[in-house]
């Protein structure tokens, strides 16, 4: 399990540092317009990621 999970959180860096590296403009345009939301848009975005990581856990398992 600890293996598995070492795996999954590189894949997460992985797939953070696409972005950046291929539209570094872009990736800082986006960021700039995160910065503008509430704190409650915010939780709603992490909310609504969390819950679709976990659905795909449930359907790829």
């Amino acid at each position: 399990m600890g293996d598995s999970l070492l795996m999954a959180l590189a894949l997460v860096l992985v797939f953070e540092g696409l972005l950046p590296f291929l539209n570094p403009g872009g990736w800082r345009r986006i960021f700039e317009q995160a910065t503008k939301l509430s704190d409650g848009q915010l939780r709603f975005v992490g909310l609504t990621s969390m819950v679709i990581g976990l659905l795909m856990l449930v359907v790829f398992r």
